[in-house]
Parts: structure tokens; sequence; C-alpha cells
């Protein structure tokens, strides 16, 4: 990361007499946490974006940061909340910050701290104003299967007489993926032509190089299987569809998704953006799923990909992988099954008690 500042040993024996010493004292803590989150291999963006988050709580604060209390927290929250108007998973973020970030003064300059300015540090993120690991409102239930098969179908029989037929026909294999495999927006704006491997296993595979990373790590890469006519969507794709767009459909590092524009010096077919796909779903949705338009988004096609998933009896553990999550409670919430699961369940558990009742 660059900018960083050249820090010297906070444990260096110093009295702190000007406003200029505790200033450049509390710019060296931050340093040093950016510099220990950078060592444990977190991006420079994500690290950016803590070191804006503690510049806008010092600024905010009008004090020494290593001073701050939880009433100094709930302050700024609700601050964040009430004028900055920021989303509430906005403000979770930033809260979370200030929690590892204190939880690493604590660690290693908690004495060095309270030598220094006679201060003892503690932790302002409390279980009282710690916002909630939630979604704040409704779970992003998807459409039904009924309801997603009408919209595919349709979609796929308009695309020979679209009006532009390539970005429709690319929309829609973006959003089948969604549907289909789970991915996300931008691991499908990320792939390239070779990254289907039709070669790997009995269906094939994509290998998504640009999966979301956990905490910041950068990019996690999986291994998504051709599963559920992924294959031969893909096969379509680069048979009959992908040459169109231009003459580097043979390059394996071009992008398996293109956009219709190019770059305006060398030529080349330039990668499709998030913002094109997005509306690209949008239009379908608002022309062949209306009760569903403004509501159904990319990410609602990947729960929808979970759920349906998990109800033809695919395990946890599996979609788990297919989808890229690092812990198996974030599947668990992307599982929205009938309403009528429970009792299904309740009534499967007595059929087998009774089934072996009887053999007794």
């Amino acid at each position: 990361m660059s900018g960083l500042a050249i820090v010297r040993s906070i444990g260096t024996a110093r009295s702190l007499r000007s406003v200029e010493e505790l200033e450049d004292f509390e710019q060296e803590l931050v340093d040093q946490y950016c510099l220990a989150s950078i060592g444990a291999g977190l991006t420079d963006a994500h690290v950016a974006e803590d070191r804006a988050v503690l510049f806008e709580l010092i600024s905010f604060l009008g004090s020494p940061i290593w001073a701050m209390t939880s009433a100094d927290a709930d302050r700024y929250l609700t601050w964040l909340r009430r004028h900055r108007k920021q989303a509430r998973s906005t403000v979770q973020s930033k809260a979370w910050s200030l929690a590892q970030f204190f939880e690493f003064l604590l660690v290693r300059y908690q004495s060095d701290i309270h030598a220094l300015t006679g201060c003892v540090v503690a932790q302002p993120i409390d279980e009282f104003n710690r916002p909630a690991k939630a979604d704040y409102g409704a779970p992003r239930v998807p459409p039904s299967t009924p309801e997603v098969e009408t919209l595919f179908s349709a979609w796929r029989a308009s695309l020979p007489g679209a009006r532009k037929y390539l970005p429709a026909a690319r929309d829609y294999l973006a959003a089948s993926l969604w549907r289909r495999a789970g991915l996300r927006i931008n691991e499908t704006v990320g792939l390239d032509i070779r990254d289907w491997r039709p070669d790997l296993g009995e269906h094939g595979k994509l290998h998504v190089r640009f999966g979301k990373g956990s905490h910041g790590r950068g990019p996690k890469g999986r291994l998504v299987p051709g599963i559920d006519a992924i294959d031969e969507l893909l096969e379509w794709w680069l048979a009959d569809v992908r040459h169109q767009y231009g003459d580097d459909a043979e390059d394996p590092d071009a992008a398996l998704l293109p956009s219709e524009r190019r770059d305006t010096d060398t030529r080349a077919i330039l990668r499709v953006g998030p913002d094109a796909l997005r509306s690209g779903l949008a239009g379908a949705v608002a022309t062949w799923l209306p009760s569903w338009s403004g509501r159904l988004a990319p990410h609602g096609l990947r729960h929808y990909c979970a759920s349906s998933l998990y109800e033809r009896g695919m395990g946890l553990k599996a979609i788990q992988e297919l989808l890229g999550h690092e812990w198996l409670s974030t599947t668990t919430g992307y599982i929205h099954v009938h309403a009528d699961h429970i009792e299904a369940a309740w009534a499967n558990a007595n059929q087998r008690v009774a089934a072996r009742l009887g053999e007794r």
C-alpha cells in the first residue's frame, strides 16, 4: 500500500509535549495498524478503506483516538446514520473496522499508550452499540421456480428476434450463470475464455478466478462444475455467439463476456461492465416477469440458485463450495424453501418411524 508514513518504534521512550507530537503519535498508531493489516494479507483497497474510517473518526472526535469511549462511539455511529444518512450496512462495516483497530491497540500498544499519555485504552464498540450482523429487514427471498422458468423461457425464445442480438445473448448467458451456478456479478465480469475447461470432469468446470475473499484478503478462486446445463450454455455461447463480437474469440485471454465497445486507441474489444449486465437483467424482468420489476437483482438469482439446488437434494456443504462461501452459516442464509418444508420434514420423519415400528 502506498502513502504510509515511515513509522518509528512506538515503544521509544519520549514525552508528548505539543499538539503536533500528539498528532504524530496518533498517525503512528494508524500506520502501524495498516502495516499489520498488509502483513496479514489484506488487500490495498481494504486497508485504504479502514484507514479512511479511522481518519473520519479522528476528525469527528476532535480528541485523541486512544481516549475514545463507548459514549463517543454511540455519537459517531448515530452521526453516520442520522446526519450522513449512510446505509446500515455501511455503518455496520465501519463499526467492525473500529472494533478491530481497538483490539489491535489493546493487544499491542495498551501499555505504551498509557506510559506516554496516561490514558487507559478501552474497547468503545461493545455489545450494546455494535451493529448486529443482519440484513436489517426482510430476507432476500427469490422468485419461485415457476416464475424463474417463465422469465428465462421467454427470454431465450426472444433472442433470435432481438434488436441487438449480441448483447441480448450475452446478458442472458450472464443471468443464466447467476441462476444455475450462483456466480457473483463481479466474478462473471472477470471470466476469460480460457476459464471454461470442458476437459475437467464429467460436465466441465468453470474457473472462477476472482471469487470474493474474506476480510479483504484478495480474490479467492474456485472451480465451478458445469452442472444444471451450464456446460450446454457455454458451448452454445462459444460455438455460436462469441465469435460474432470480433476476431479475439480464439484468444484464451479475451473476455468471455465482452462489451459492444472497443478501446479508442487499440480497437481491442473491451470487457463488459457490471452495470450493463444489471441493466440487461432489469430489462428482461420488466418485460417477462413484471411482478418482479425493480425487485430482482443479480444477487437474487444467486439466492435462487442456492434454494433450488437445496430443494432438489444437494447438500449444504456442496452448495457452500459452489457459491464460494467461507462459512456454512452464510450459505444457510441463502436457502429459502417453500413454507411447508417443516411440515414435509415432519411427515417424512413420522413415516420413517412408522416403518421401523412396522418392521419390529
